[in-house]
This record gives C-alpha cells, structure tokens and sequence, in this order.
C-alpha cells in the first residue's frame, strides 16, 4: 500500500493533506524518514511514525454532516483567533477533517471524515461530484446570463465546467438562484457570479452528490445515517 493512503487510513489527514505531510519530512517508516511519495509499506509489519508518534490504520471511521455557519473557518485552527469548526464540534468528538472548504462568508453542507480514502474520492475530478449551492445575488439574472454560467466561462485562463443553473425568483434588487458546479475552485461561484456582472450577497451549500443539509440547524453536527453513508460511497466508487 502506498505510504499516503496507509496514513490516511491511520485518519492522519485526507490523501492530499498526507502527501504534504511526507514530504516536508515528517514520516519515518522503520525508523527511516521518507520523504517520495509512492513509497510502498506493508501495513502488516512496518512501523510507521508522524511527528514521531506511531500510527496504525483506523478500522471504523466517522462521518459527519455539519451546517457550517457564515464567519466560522473550515479549518481545525486559525492563528487569528477567528471560529473555526472545531468550536462547533461537541465535547469529546474525534479529530474529523473536512472534505473540500466553505468560504469563510459562505454557510452549508460540510462533511466531515476521518476517512481518507473517501475525502480523496470525493474531490477527484473523475467522479464528477455536484456540490449545489443556492445563493443570492444583487440585481437581475438575465436568462442569457444564467446560459452564460452553465456553458462555463473563463476564470485565471481555464474555462469553468458547465455548470446546473436555475433561477428561483428575480426581480430588479435581486436574484435567488440555485447552482451546482462539479470543481471546487477559489470562490469559484461569486467569481462566476461577478463575471456575469452580478455581486453574491449569500452563499449557501445544500447537497453534495446525494447529501442534502435537510433540516439540519444552522451551527448543528449530525452523524451520516448508514443510507447516506451507503450512497455517498457509491458514487464514489468505494465499498459501502
């Protein structure tokens, strides 16, 4: 097994995040550091180390649905004392990560995992997983411009990925429209919003693929039901 997916088992960090964490030197395996990605353990006799500390596979993991709200962090600390989602967590909750990120003004859907092998499917490009968003902008959407969006548009040079658009109400002071993109760039919803000469003034996450935030309270957790759990594997292509 490749030495990053063995630590993401361990519920170190999500793939990605594991990868980072060889790479600046902090895994040892056998008492040697290691630093290429690709390195190969036998997770039945090699000792491997993070920071020192042994790590072994976790055999049952967490899954978690948070409704994050606006001015919370999608992050475990912020050096500027700001909320983070751990704040929201209750008292004894196991170190969970978050896939993916919510903007800082931006509230919704968060799942929240300690399992890497599903954080790493559910952001690879491959699966073509929808995150919808409903959001709020100033002004009126026109439907060439909502064409605009779904057809995708360029941002840093790259044309974005055709995206689902619907207008759900419209006037002169603003428009409310529900829409779902399958990438996860910077901002990429306010950005494309902008491009369209249109200002987001809220901005929040309701499903990714088959989740759904539901009735979920604003700031509240809630574990994954074990049919979510089922269907949110099986668009990822992984063993339920």
């Amino acid at each position: 097994m490749r030495l990053q997916r063995y630590l993401a088992q361990c519920g170190v960090a999500s793939r990605r995040k594991c990868e980072e964490i060889i790479a600046s030197g902090r895994v040892t395996v056998n008492g040697e550091q290691i630093v290429q990605m690709g390195f190969e353990v036998d997770e039945e006799k090699d000792s491997v180390t993070v920071d020192g500390k042994t790590v072994t596979p976790v055999m049952l993991h967490t899954y978690w649905l948070m409704h994050k709200p606006r001015g919370v962090m999608t992050t475990l600390y912020d050096p500027q004392g700001r909320k983070t989602i751990v704040d929201l967590l209750p008292g004894g909750a196991p170190r969970l990560f978050p896939v993916g990120r919510l903007d800082y003004d931006t509230s919704g859907l968060l799942l929240l995992t300690d399992d890497g092998d599903l954080s790493f499917a559910l952001m690879h490009p491959r699966h073509r997983i929808y995150k919808t968003y409903c959001a709020r902008i100033a002004g009126k959407l026109t439907p060439e411009q909502a064409q605009r969006l779904r057809e995708g548009l360029p941002l840093d040079g790259r044309m974005t990925a055709p995206a689902k658009v619907r207008i759900l109400r419209s006037n002169a002071i603003y428009s409310d429209i529900e829409i779902a993109i399958r990438e996860g760039r910077n901002r990429q919803i306010r950005r494309m919003c902008e491009a369209v000469g249109h200002e987001v003034v809220s901005l929040e996450r309701t499903a990714m693929g088959p989740l759904t935030l539901g009735t979920l309270p604003i700031g509240a957790v809630r574990p994954l039901t074990d049919e979510e759990l089922r269907q949110i594997k099986q668009v990822c292509g992984l063993h339920a």
